[in-house]
């Protein structure tokens, strides 16, 4: 019920991320101003992860989601009626996509913990979040071509009504769903301090903070490559929003082969030496897109290039739940969307001003080579062996500081 109820409320969101660019492009015609409306709705969800990490340990994360669900449902709401006023503006769709950021820095960490509290076995939990990121990405697939069917006949406002839609649907498998009572918690320690232990744990977990690491780089230099996506529809390839709609859709179809496969793999498997695959194949995919004239063949690409991006989330995700210690999971998640949304909202900025100066081609050019670049730097942590302690050749008070630092 509860992957059911996200997946039809990320088919929602795609809609309306997809529509919310592509109005803010055909009023503007910059891809700087896109680059400003992508960070607008995720640099808030950075400057308040601290607080939404911190909830999704201390409180219920089932009654947070559902304060999230209700308050994202008004967004989207205003959204279609300001389209339908025919008052909208540039500021406007800031403004509410600011508020966005703020909820979703609150959901998301307690959305991302509430999966260790619906899958029992734990031994489960890398496959079922691997499962739940490919119904992600297969909303990512399908939403952007619904988008652009909508957006062609009905226009925005629809895709806002239908995305307000969708989380009635998250609603709807929180109230079905029977979860045991959550412990109390201590709610005691300041709400920065917890947050700073968060951090020193890292600090003492480097196969978690390496990744994270890894991941913000990536977030700030190689994803926001779907900033510059409006100028190759309209632009490089003379299309429409539905050709925008189509090249998010086969990016889309690459990212839940992805997901496919990482949910399909065997207990065990290497998931770092996956990230380094995945990452030259996204990197690969950016360089030969960005230089493809044919629509038909840089659709290919830009498949090749949406399987190798899932890996950053996924992966890393995988790791750093299933490696954290249960008090700290909120936490760790709440560092782990920080990685994220603050440095994939700079990247939508750069690489915006980078594309209005050296065109869009030669930008996602250049994002391809640093993709493959960090991946090769990060090449001895990702290929290495797991990094377990010792314990054959720690002396007895190594392994006495081991247990107190959990790792053993």
């Amino acid at each position: 019920m509860y992957f059911t109820g996200r997946s039809v409320s990320q088919l929602g969101t795609w809609m309306q991320r997809t529509a919310v660019v592509w109005v803010v492009y055909s009023m503007t015609n910059s891809a700087f101003l896109i680059g400003v409306t992508i960070f607008a709705e995720q640099f808030p969800s950075f400057l308040f992860s601290i607080p939404g990490g911190v909830a999704a340990d201390r409180y219920d994360r089932h009654k947070i989601i559902k304060i999230t669900q209700i308050l994202s449902i008004i967004q989207s709401v205003l959204m279609a009626l300001m389209v339908l006023s025919g008052h909208t503006t540039v500021w406007a769709i800031l403004t509410l996509s600011i508020i966005l950021g703020i909820i979703n820095a609150f959901d998301v960490p307690a959305r991302q913990a509430l999966v260790h509290e619906v899958v029992a076995d734990p031994a489960d939990l890398p496959n079922a979040i691997s499962l739940t990121t490919a119904m992600a990405n297969l909303a990512g697939l399908i939403g952007p071509v619904l988008s652009g069917i909508v957006l062609s006949t009905l226009g925005a406002a629809v895709c806002f009504f239908l995305n307000a839609a969708s989380f009635g649907a998250v609603m709807l498998s929180l109230v079905l769903m029977k979860l045991p009572s959550a412990p109390p918690k201590n709610k005691d320690k300041k709400v920065l301090a917890e947050f700073a232990e968060g951090f020193k744990y890292l600090k003492q977990s480097p196969q978690i903070g390496l990744m994270i690491v890894l991941l913000a780089l990536m977030s700030l230099l190689v994803l926001p490559y779907n900033t510059v996506l409006p100028v190759f529809a309209k632009v490089i390839f003379k299309g429409n929003a539905s050709t925008y709609g189509l090249i998010n859709g086969f990016i889309g179809a690459g990212a839940v082969a992805g997901t496919i496969f990482l949910a399909s793999r065997k207990p065990g498997a290497q998931l770092k030496k996956i990230m380094f695959i995945s990452n030259i194949i996204l990197g690969t995919g950016m360089i030969c897109f960005s230089q493809s004239r044919n629509f038909q063949v840089a659709m290919f690409f830009a498949a090749l290039a949406g399987f190798g991006s899932v890996a950053q989330f996924t992966i890393s995700n995988i790791v750093a739940q299933s490696e954290s210690a249960p008090e700290m999971r909120g936490r760790i998640i709440g560092i782990l969307l920080m990685a994220i949304f603050g440095m994939a909202p700079l990247g939508s900025l750069i690489v915006g001003a980078v594309s209005q100066r050296i065109g869009a081609p030669t930008t996602m050019l250049a994002q391809g080579v640093i993709a493959i670049g960090l991946t090769l730097l990060f090449s001895q942590f990702l290929m290495g062996a797991a990094g377990k302690p010792a314990i054959k050749d720690a002396t007895t008070e190594e392994v006495e500081e081991l247990v107190k630092e959990e790792r053993v």
